[in-house]
């Protein structure tokens, strides 16, 4: 009787919350989830526009390559950190992981304040790829652990149109910030709060989602075409590995896009903002630009995300890395603000065709009870890109000029965009009859 009186008790001081898949019945975590991933983004957006300004009017750094530095000590950070991050949620769970990340990031806007020379910038963000890997990894993942199969890119378009708004209304506000009062520290303040807010919901609000994730592997689904017959949910670390990265035609179809993407996105971020600088722009239509880019991409997630819910992953994919290629060329051969609007304005349409479509991508293919690892993979590659993006952007530019590294850069993007074409096939089944999409 004792021993049955305290288990009583003990199940009314910590009731078990009951667990099930789908957007409204999981609304408040994933509203909240939403929200958290918007400062993550906010984190990024306030480098955006100040940084590539920092290297050349505060540090008068000359090359390219030397001025871009910072982002490849991001990308190599941030790639490496994803997919820690996405071993690390199935080990220990995905809410320690992201509240770590909020802990790493607190030093960052301080830093950058107070920073005496450029290799603390650099070394900054190192701490801010470490921060970021961990903190969008895990909020991505625990995303498509809330919702199931069935609303999967409606899910990631919501997570990355809140990152990536973040990033342009931060890139935006800091650009003012910096014409009214200076590159430092004003615009790095914004920075300060959002890390304090983030820190404060991860610990205190946000909660665990690794049984979801659980569930939805318990009552995993095999595809009608048998295609993924041989990716059973007992995959080893290095089997995880080999399939996203070159194996599996999806996964690593993705993987290359993925890289692509974020390499054009390390020449938006490093060497845009010096390009317009050299055409005579102010510091705040400069601001403009950079944010008009994440804004367009971060609005059309919204709807891409759900569009490939409705019409298939492959093809959105490919037709928007070459509407990416599209918006570099034009803004390799413009010289006025009007074009280039027009063009960051395409650059940010092709990559929310792009970004939120990719991961949904990965999430139909990879087994729930790997999921979070192949998420790490492919973000790993993805955010490779920022690295290879500013070694290569840098390198061009300082051998042929701003505008040779910017077709360079587009010329790239379209060749990736048809390997997705040629390798990827559609990986999203509609959900009312089972069948796998043909669009």
């Amino acid at each position: 009787m004792h021993a049955a009186h305290l288990a009583q008790s003990h199940d009314q001081v910590t009731p078990t919350r009951p667990v099930a898949l789908g957007l409204r019945q999981n609304a408040a975590q994933f509203i909240l989830l939403v929200a958290v991933n918007a400062l993550v983004g906010g984190m990024l957006g306030q480098e955006r526009t100040v940084l590539p300004l920092l290297a050349t009017q505060t540090f008068h750094l000359g090359a390219y390559t030397a001025a871009l530095t910072y982002i490849l000590a991001f990308g190599v950070a941030k790639a490496a950190t994803n997919y820690v991050a996405g071993a690390w949620s199935d080990r220990y769970g995905r809410k320690p992981v992201l509240v770590a990340g909020w802990l790493v990031a607190v030093p960052v806007p301080l830093l950058l304040i107070w920073a005496p020379s450029w290799g603390w910038i650099v070394a900054t963000n190192v701490l801010l790829g470490i921060s970021q890997g961990l903190t969008w990894s895990t909020t991505v993942i625990m995303k498509i652990d809330l919702v199931g199969p069935a609303r999967r890119g409606l899910a990631m378009g919501l997570n990355e149109a809140a990152g990536y708004g973040a990033v342009a209304a931060t890139a935006l506000t800091t650009g003012y910030l910096a014409e009214a009062y200076g590159l430092r520290p004003a615009p790095f303040l914004l920075g300060v709060a959002f890390a304090a807010l983030g820190l404060g919901l991860s610990t205190l609000v946000v909660r665990e989602t690794h049984e979801h994730a659980r569930l939805e592997a318990a009552n995993h689904v095999a595809r009608i075409d048998g295609r993924h017959d041989h990716l059973h949910h007992k995959l080893n670390n290095r089997q995880v590995f080999t399939q996203t990265s070159f194996r599996e035609p999806a996964l690593s179809s993705a993987s290359q896009a993925g890289l692509v993407n974020n390499l054009n996105d390390g020449l938006a971020w490093g060497l845009l903002p010096v390009l317009f600088a050299a055409a005579g722009l102010s510091v705040a239509r400069i601001g403009v630009l950079a944010a008009l880019y994440p804004a367009v991409w971060g609005v059309g997630q919204m709807f891409t995300g759900a569009l490939s819910d409705r019409w298939g992953r492959k093809w959105l994919i490919a037709t928007g890395m070459w509407v990416q290629a599209l918006g570099l060329a034009l803004i390799a051969v413009a010289d006025i603000f009007a074009l280039w609007a027009v063009a960051a304005a395409l650059l940010g349409a092709g990559t929310a065709m792009v970004y939120p479509t990719l991961l949904a991508a990965i999430g139909d293919v990879a087994h729930p009870a790997w999921r979070a690892r192949s998420v790490g993979i492919y973000r790993l590659w993805r955010d490779a890109g920022f690295a290879v993006g500013a070694l290569l952007a840098g390198v061009v530019a300082d051998v042929l000029g701003l505008r040779a590294a910017v077709w360079t850069v587009a010329a790239v993007t379209a060749a990736s965009g048809l390997i997705v074409a040629i390798r990827m096939y559609e990986t999203h089944q509609t959900p009312d009859s089972g069948s796998v999409s043909t669009t």
